[in-house]
C-alpha cells in the first residue's frame, strides 16, 4: 500500500489524468496528502492538498492573489471567455471583489433567501409528482438539475420559455475552467458566452425599463446598485449574472446528484437519515464534504512564501484540492468514512475567508428541501443501471444516473 501510494504521488500530473482517477480521485489524493502534499507538476505549478495549507491559501489574501488575468491569458488569448473569467467576482481580489460581492450579498439576503423557502418546497414536490409517475427516471436531468436551474431563473426572473438554454451555457462555460481543454470545448465555451450575454443584454434593457421588487429580483437590485450610488459597471453586471447562474447551478445540481448516489451506496446511512429526518442539515454537510462539488481552486503567489517546507516564489501557479483536504484526517476523524451526523464539520467545500461563496446559504436550502422531500417520498429509490461521471476533475457530479422508484 506505501509504496503504491508512493507511486501515485511520484506520477501525479494534473495535466494526465487516467479514467481510474476520474472515477474515484481519492486514493490519490490520499497519497499525495501523505507523500508529497506541496507536489510540484511538470509544469511548474503546485498542487496543494492538506487542510491546513489550503485554510492558509484562502485567507492569505496577501500572498495568495485571486486575480486570473496573468493566469488566463495564455489558456485563453483575446476572447469572451477571458474577459467573461477575469471579470466576474470569484476570480478577483479586494477591493473590486470586495465591491461586487457587497452588491450581490445584498440581493442573497438571509430575509431574501429565508422568502424562496415556499417556492422552492413548490418546485421540489412538483418534480417529485412527475417522478412518481414513471416506474424509472433520471436522477439528474428529472431532478437534480431541474432544481438550481429554476431557482438561479427566479432570482433573475428570467421568463420561464426563455430558461431552455440556461444550463447548456453553463455547462459550456465552466467546462473551459478544466486543467486542460482542446479546442472544441474552448469554442464552445467562447460561443455560450457570447450568447448569454446578448440574452443578458436584451433581459437587462427590458428590466431597466420595468424594474421588478428589488427584494426578491435579483437583477432589478443589481442594476439599481446601493443607496450610497454604488454600482456595477456594464460589463460587471452582465458578467456577474452569468457567474451567478454558473455558480448556483452546476455545483448544486451535483450537491443533489452526488449526495443521493452517496446515499445508495451507504445504505445505513441512508436508513438512519430516513428514520432521523432532522439529521438533514449534518447529513448536507456531509455530502459537501465527501463528494466536493467544487473539486479545485487556483491562487497564484504574489509574494514569496513557504508551506510545509517547500518555499514558494512569487509568480507560482498553486492548484488548490478541496476534495484532498476535505478528507484530511488531521481535520476529519475517520475521514473516508460517511457520516450523516458527522459534528463538527468544518469543510471547505465552500471555500473560507474573503471568498468563501456567496451563495452558500442557498445552496445549503436547496440541498436540505430537495434531499429531505427526496427521501420522504422515494425512501426505496435505487440505482438502476450505470451512473455516468461527467468526465471533469474540477467539478464532479453525474451526466446521467438511471434510477427506479421501487415502491
Amino acid at each position: 500500500m506505501t509504496m503504491r501510494a508512493r507511486e501515485l504521488a511520484d506520477g501525479f500530473d494534473l495535466e494526465k489524468l487516467t479514467g481510474e482517477f476520474y472515477a474515484n480521485p481519492y486514493p490519490t489524493y490520499r497519497a499525495l496528502r501523505e507523500n508529497a502534499p506541496v507536489k510540484l507538476m511538470p509544469n511548474g505549478c503546485y498542487f496543494l492538498t492538506r487542510y491546513d495549507d489550503l485554510v492558509t491559501a484562502y485567507k492569505n489574501t496577501k500572498a495568495f492573489s485571486s486575480d486570473k488575468k496573468k493566469e488566463f491569458l495564455p489558456k485563453y488569448g483575446d476572447s469572451l471567455l477571458y474577459e467573461h473569467h477575469t471579470t466576474s467576482l470569484v476570480f478577483n481580489d479586494p477591493p473590486a471583489h470586495t465591491r461586487v460581492r457587497r452588491l450581490i450579498m445584498g440581493a442573497l439576503s438571509p430575509r431574501a433567501i429565508a422568502g424562496m423557502e415556499g417556492n422552492l418546497i413548490a418546485l421540489v414536490d412538483g418534480l417529485l409528482d412527475r417522478i412518481a409517475k414513471k416506474e424509472r427516471f433520471e436522477l439528474i436531468g428529472d431532478f437534480a438539475s431541474a432544481i438550481p436551474v429554476e431557482v438561479i431563473g427566479n432570482l433573475l426572473d428570467v421568463p420561464h420559455d426563455e430558461r431552455e438554454p440556461l444550463r447548456d451555457w453553463s455547462l459550456a462555460i465552466l467546462g473551459a475552467l478544466e486543467p486542460v481543454i482542446g479546442k472544441e470545448a474552448f469554442d464552445r465555451g467562447n460561443t455560450a458566452v457570447k450568447d448569454f450575454l446578448a440574452y443578458l443584454e436584451t433581459l437587462v434593457e427590458r428590466r431597466r425599463a420595468k424594474p421588478g421588487n428589488p427584494d426578491r429580483d435579483v437583477l432589478t437590485r443589481l442594476i439599481q446598485g446601493e443607496d450610497n450610488g454604488e454600482r456595477l459597471t456594464a460589463k460587471e453586471l452582465l458578467h456577474n449574472c452569468i457567474f451567478l447562474l454558473n455558480a448556483g447551478h452546476e455545483t448544486t445540481t451535483n450537491l443533489i446528484g452526488n449526495g443521493l448516489v452517496t446515499l445508495t451506496e451507504n445504505p445505513d446511512e441512508k436508513q438512519r437519515l430516513i428514520e432521523q429526518p432532522d439529521l438533514i442539515k449534518s447529513a448536507v454537510e456531509e455530502m459537501l464534504r465527501y463528494e466536493s462539488s467544487n473539486q479545485l481552486g487556483n491562487r497564484m503567489i504574489v509574494e514569496d512564501i513557504e508551506l510545509g517546507g517547500v518555499k514558494l516564489p512569487a509568480g507560482t501557479l498553486v492548484t488548490l484540492c478541496i476534495g484532498a483536504a476535505n478528507r484530511d484526517g488531521a481535520q476529519f476523524p475517520d475521514p473516508e468514512r460517511f457520516d450523516v451526523a458527522r459534528t463538527p464539520n468544518r469543510h471547505l467545500a465552500f471555500g473560507t475567508g474573503a471568498h468563501q461563496c456567496a451563495g452558500m446559504a442557498l445552496a445549503r436550502l436547496e440541498g436540505a428541501i430537495a434531499i429531505s422531500r427526496f427521501l420522504a417520498r422515494f425512501p426505496n429509490y435505487a440505482l438502476d443501471g450505470v451512473p455516468v461521471r461527467g468526465g471533469r476533475v474540477r467539478f464532479r457530479g453525474f451526466l446521467s444516473v438511471p434510477c427506479s422508484i421501487n415502491t
